[in-house]
C-alpha cells in the first residue's frame, strides 16, 4: 500500500499558518507529499524547502487572480496537486491543519482495512476548531471532513477545496476515531485581519456567478483590527499535536475574552446549530434540498459507534 500526501500552500508565512508543523504531522503516513505553492509574497518557499524531508516533492503555480468566484482558485490549486500525487491513498491536509501522533495507528490502520474495499472512495475524520487561544474550542464548526481519498481521477476537490466530490456526488467515506486539530483562528489578529481581507478577492462571486464584494487586496497596514467571535465556544482540556508545543509556547498575543456559557443554555450555539440544520429558517429564498435521491451515497460508518466518534 502506497500513500501520498498533498497541500496547498500561498503566503504561508505572511498568514501565520502552522503548514511546518501541518505537513510534519502528515510525513509519517505517507511515502510522498506533494505541495502545490503559489506565488508567495513572502519566504513561505524557503521555510519549506528547509524542512529538508526527501519525501516533499514541490512544484510552483501562480494562483489565477481571474478565479474569484466562491474560493474556486482554492480546489484548482488542489486538484492540480492531487494530479501529482501516486499510490493507493492521498492524504490531503491543508495549511491550518495538524495530526495528532496518537491517532497514527487508527490512521493506518482504516487505510489498510479500506485498502480492498472499491466502494469506500475515503476515509473521514473529526474535526476539532479552535478559536482566540490553544485552550479554546469552538463547536459550530464542520464535525468530520473527508481527508484521504482513493486514488480514483473521478474524486475531485469541490467548492473552496474544504471537501472532495465524485460525479456530482458526495463521496462513500468510512468515519474514523482520528481528529484532525484545526487551527485556522489561533493566529495573530494581524495576522488573521489580513489574511480574512487578502483572501475576499477570491470570493468576489457566489457559486452562482453573483458579485457579492469588491475587495481588492490590501497591505496590513490599511487592515482593521481582527475581532475573534467567541460567542458560542467552549473550553479545551486536552491535549495537542507533539508538533505544536513550541507554537503554542510562543503565543504572544492577548486571549481574546471569553466567557464559557454551557452550550445547552447558550443561545449563540443553538442559533449555530439551528441554522445549520434548517437553513430555510433564515433564507427562505433557498431551496429545499432533497436527500433522498442521495441515499445511495449513504457514508459508511467503521466499526466504532458514530456516536463515540462525534464525542470532542
Amino acid at each position: 500500500m502506497r500513500v501520498c500526501g498533498f497541500t496547498i500552500l500561498r503566503d504561508g508565512v505572511r498568514f501565520g499558518y502552522p503548514f511546518v508543523e501541518s505537513i510534519k504531522s502528515v510525513l509519517p503516513l505517507v511515502d510522498r507529499f506533494v505541495i502545490q505553492v503559489g506565488d508567495c509574497s513572502d519566504n513561505s518557499l524557503e521555510v519549506l524547502k528547509a524542512i529538508g524531508d526527501p519525501k516533499i516533492d514541490i512544484e510552483i503555480t501562480p494562483w489565477d487572480p481571474e478565479m474569484r468566484k466562491a474560493g474556486e482558485v482554492l480546489a484548482y490549486q488542489t486538484n492540480l496537486a492531487m494530479d501529482r500525487c501516486d499510490g493507493d491513498w492521498f492524504f490531503y491536509i491543508q495549511a491550518d491543519e495538524v495530526i495528532h501522533e496518537v491517532d497514527y495507528p487508527v490512521i493506518r490502520k482504516a487505510m489498510q482495512d479500506n485498502w480492498h474495499k472499491p466502494w469506500v472512495d475515503g476515509i473521514r475524520f473529526r474535526y476539532l476548531h479552535f478559536r482566540g487561544d490553544y485552550s479554546i474550542r469552538d463547536p459550530l464548526g464542520y464535525r468530520r471532513q473527508v481527508r484521504i481519498v482513493r486514488n480514483d481521477p473521478q474524486i475531485r476537490s469541490v467548492g473552496d477545496a474544504c471537501g472532495f466530490g465524485k460525479n456530482g456526488h458526495r463521496l462513500n467515506s468510512s468515519l474514523i476515531n482520528a481528529r484532525v486539530f484545526h487551527y485556522g483562528y489561533v493566529r495573530p489578529p494581524k495576522a488573521m485581519a489580513e489574511k480574512a481581507a487578502q483572501f475576499q478577492q477570491f470570493y468576489v462571486f457566489d457559486k452562482k456567478g453573483k458579485q457579492v464584494r469588491n475587495i481588492k487586496d490590501r497591505p496590513l497596514e490599511e487592515v482593521g483590527e481582527y475581532i475573534y467571535d467567541m460567542q458560542s465556544c467552549v473550553p479545551y482540556k486536552g491535549t495537542h499535536p507533539a508538533l505544536m508545543a513550541d507554537r503554542i509556547a510562543a503565543k504572544d498575543w492577548e486571549t481574546p475574552e471569553f466567557s464559557h456559557v454551557p452550550l445547552w443554555r447558550n443561545k449563540f450555539w443553538w442559533h449555530g446549530r439551528l441554522k445549520k440544520a434548517i437553513p430555510q429558517l433564515f433564507n427562505p429564498k433557498q431551496p429545499r434540498v432533497d436527500h433522498t435521491a442521495k441515499k445511495s451515497e449513504t457514508n459508511s460508518v467503521s466499526a466504532q459507534p458514530e456516536s463515540q466518534a462525534r464525542a470532542a
